[in-house]
C-alpha cells in the first residue's frame, strides 16, 4: 500500500513559499532527501487553513480564470502550481455520497469504486474534512506483461482513509486503492510527479472480483489523432504504418494497427490485425488476438 509517512513538524507555510522551494529544488519522491523536503513543504502547507480558501475565493472572484487552460484533470482538481521542474500541486475535493455534486455527476466521476493504480507516484496528506477511504492492494509490476485479463496476484492491506494531517506516499505501478466517499466533503493536497515519459506509461483499472487487469485507459493525444488521420489521408496510413512498425511504446504500436485495421473490411482487417501476433510485446499481441476474436 502506498507508504504513510510521518507529518514532520514545524509552522504553517504559505503558498507562495512552498512553490518557490520546490521550484528551487525540483521533486524525485523516489529520492529519500527530496521525499524528506517536499513532505517537509507540504506539511506546512496543510497546517496553513486560509491558504486555500482565500486561494479558492480569489479564483472564483476571477471566473477560474487559467484554471481550464492549466488543469488536465477532472472538476474535482484545483490546480495550485505547475513548476517547470516536472511536477505539480494540486488540491483535490472528494465530494460525500449526501453531496448535491455528487448525486448530480455520480460515483464514476471521481473515480469512487473504480480501483486502480497510478502512472506515477505522488505525495498526498489530508487537508480538510474526514478524508476518502481507499482499500489498499499491492502488486509485483515487474511480475506483470499489463495484458487486459492478466492476474496480478493482489495483496489486500487495509482500509482507511485520508484524514486531515495523514501523509501518504504512492508509488508508480505498486499500490492499487479503491476509493469510497468520505462521510463529509474533504480535501486532499498532492505533489504529483510530472514529465514527458509519464503519458507513456500504461495505468491499470482492476476487476477486483477476478483479481485481474480491466482496462489500460492511458491514452495519449497522438493516439487519438492516429484514429482520425487514417481516415482522412494517405499521409495518415503511412505515418500508422510507421508507428505501427517501430513507435517503442507497446501500446501505441497497438493502437496504431487498430486505427489501420479501423479502416479495412474482412480479410484485410484480419490480415492487419494479424501482423501484430508477431510483435515483440505480449500486450500488443493480446490485444490483437482479442480484437480478432480468437
Amino acid at each position: 500500500m502506498p507508504r504513510l509517512i510521518d507529518p514532520p513538524t514545524g509552522g504553517a507555510l504559505d503558498l507562495e513559499e512552498v512553490t518557490a522551494r520546490l521550484d528551487e529544488t525540483g521533486v524525485d519522491l523516489g529520492d529519500e532527501a527530496s521525499l524528506a523536503h517536499a513532505a517537509h513543504l507540504l506539511a506546512g502547507l496543510a497546517r496553513n487553513r486560509d491558504f486555500l480558501p482565500d486561494r479558492v475565493i480569489a479564483e472564483l472572484k476571477a471566473s477560474f480564470a487559467g484554471q481550464l487552460e492549466l488543469s488536465r484533470y477532472s472538476a474535482q482538481v484545483f490546480l495550485l502550481h505547475r513548476s517547470p521542474r516536472g511536477h505539480f500541486l494540486r488540491a483535490n475535493l472528494w465530494p460525500a455520497a449526501t453531496d448535491a455534486v455528487y448525486a448530480a455527476s455520480g460515483a464514476a466521476a471521481f473515480a469512487y469504486g473504480l480501483p486502480h493504480d497510478h502512472n506515477f507516484s505522488f505525495l498526498t496528506t489530508g487537508y480538510w474534512g474526514p478524508g476518502y477511504i481507499s482499500d489498499y492492494y499491492d502488486y509485483d509490476a515487474e511480475a506483470v506483461d499489463g495484458r487486459i485479463g492478466e492476474p496480478l496476484n493482489l495483496r489486500f492491506v487495509e482500509r482507511s482513509s485520508l484524514s486531515e494531517g495523514r501523509m501518504m506516499l504512492y508509488h508508480a505501478h505498486r499500490d492499487i486503492h479503491s476509493q469510497l466517499p468520505p462521510e463529509r466533503l474533504s480535501v486532499s493536497l498532492n505533489i504529483m510527479e510530472e514529465g514527458e515519459h509519464i503519458p507513456w506509461r500504461d495505468q491499470y483499472i482492476v476487476d477486483l472480483k477476478h483479481g485481474t487487469i480491466a482496462r489500460r485507459p492511458t491514452l495519449t493525444q497522438a493516439e487519438m489523432l492516429l484514429r482520425c488521420a487514417v481516415h482522412l489521408t494517405d499521409d495518415g496510413k503511412d505515418v500508422a504504418e510507421q508507428f505501427a512498425k517501430v513507435h517503442p511504446v507497446p501500446r501505441v504500436r497497438a493502437n496504431a494497427i487498430a486505427a489501420l485495421a479501423a479502416v479495412e473490411e474482412g480479410n484485410v482487417r484480419a490480415a492487419v490485425l494479424e501482423r501484430g501476433l508477431h510483435d515483440r510485446d505480449a500486450r500488443v499481441r493480446d490485444d490483437c488476438t482479442r480484437w480478432l476474436g480468437l
